[in-house]
C-alpha cells in the first residue's frame, strides 16, 4: 500500500497541557502533561520529516538548530528547519523569533548566561492561522498557551541556549557557533496558485502547501519525494480510508484521494522546488 497512516507517539513535557483539542480527545489523563504528538512510520523507518502536535502552558527553552553542513559535521545525519502553524492562540500567546538586534557571539554567550537573552528575543503575538517558517540556525522559542502543529526536517537535534533555570542540559559552545543572532526576516512568502493550491513555502529544506476545499483525484508523489499529509479539518478519505484530523499519512506512491469542502490539509514534502502537478 502507497499510503501508510502513522503511528502517534505521545511525549509528556513539563510544559506541556492536559486540556487539549477535541481532535485528542479534549483532556490528558497521564503522568506528566502532554507537550508533543510525534507522528512515526508504524516500521520505525526514519523519514525525512517529522509531523508534530505541540501544546504548551509554560515557555519552551529558547533554542537552536544547526543546517545540514552543520549537523553533518556533528556526526548526524540531518539538520532542522522547522515550520509552525498555530492551531490555537490564548489571549497574550507569544512566539519568539529571531533577535531585535543584531549581536556577536560574546554578546550572545553572555545574554544566554546571564538570562538577558529572554529580552533580546523578539518576542510576537501568536494567532490562530499564522505560518512561521524557522530555517536552521533562527534562535527561536515558543510561549505558554499555543497549540500548534509542527513540520520539520526529521532531527531529533536541539541546542538550549537558555531554559530559565530548570535543572536541564544547555549546549552554548555548539549553539552559539551555529546560531545566526540577528532579526528573523521570514525566507518565504505566501502565494496561491491557479489550481487553488497555497504554498506555504517553498526554497528551503522542504515545500509546505496548504489545501482547502473539495479534491478528487489520484495523487502523485514524485519518486524520492513522498508525501506527508495532515488533515486538519474536515473529512476525506486517502485510499480508501478515513482522512481525519488528528491523523497524518505519508503517501509514496499513487493513490485515490477525496476531501470534502470543508477540509483544510496540509501537504509536505523534502525539497526546495514546488511540484508543478499533484494530482491526475
Amino acid at each position: 500500500m502507497a499510503a501508510v497512516q502513522l503511528i502517534a507517539k505521545q511525549v509528556e513535557k513539563i510544559w506541556g497541557r492536559r486540556d487539549l483539542p477535541e481532535m485528542f480527545g479534549g483532556y490528558y489523563r497521564g503522568g506528566e502533561p502532554l507537550g508533543e504528538i510525534w507522528y512515526e512510520h508504524p516500521d520505525g523507518r526514519d523519514g525525512e520529516l517529522l509531523v508534530k502536535y505541540l501544546f504548551t502552558s509554560e515557555k519552551l527553552s529558547i533554542q537552536v538548530h544547526p543546517n545540514d553542513e552543520e549537523a553533518a559535521r556533528a556526526g548526524h545525519k540531518r539538520g532542522k528547519d522547522e515550520a509552525w502553524i498555530v492551531l490555537r492562540a490564548e489571549p497574550g500567546a507569544v512566539i519568539g523569533i529571531g533577535l531585535r538586534e543584531r549581536v556577536g557571539r560574546e554578546a550572545l554567550t553572555r545574554a544566554a548566561l546571564d538570562g538577558a537573552i529572554e529580552d533580546l528575543l523578539d518576542w510576537r503575538p501568536a494567532v490562530e492561522g499564522d505560518i512561521y517558517y524557522s530555517p536552521a540556525g533562527t534562535i527561536h522559542a515558543l510561549g505558554p498557551g499555543l497549540a500548534l502543529i509542527e513540520i520539520q526536517q526529521n532531527a531529533d537535534l536541539t541546542y538550549r541556549l537558555y531554559d530559565y533555570g530548570r535543572p536541564r542540559e544547555l549546549h552554548l559552545d555548539a549553539g552559539v557557533a551555529v546560531s545566526n543572532a540577528e532579526p528573523y526576516v521570514s525566507p518565504v512568502q505566501a502565494y496561491l496558485r491557479a489550481d487553488g493550491r497555497e504554498i506555504l513555502a517553498e526554497g528551503q529544506a522542504f515545500v509546505l502547501e496548504r489545501w482547502h476545499g473539495a479534491v478528487s483525484g489520484m495523487l502523485l508523489p514524485e519518486p524520492q519525494r513522498p508525501l506527508w499529509l495532515v488533515p486538519v479539518s474536515g473529512r476525506g478519505r486517502i485510499a480508501g480510508a478515513p482522512l481525519e484530523p488528528g491523523s497524518a499519512w505519508l503517501v509514496e506512491g499513487a493513490e485515490p484521494i477525496v476531501l470534502d469542502e470543508a477540509s483544510e490539509l496540509l501537504v509536505a514534502y523534502p525539497g526546495a522546488a514546488v511540484r508543478e502537478t499533484m494530482l491526475g
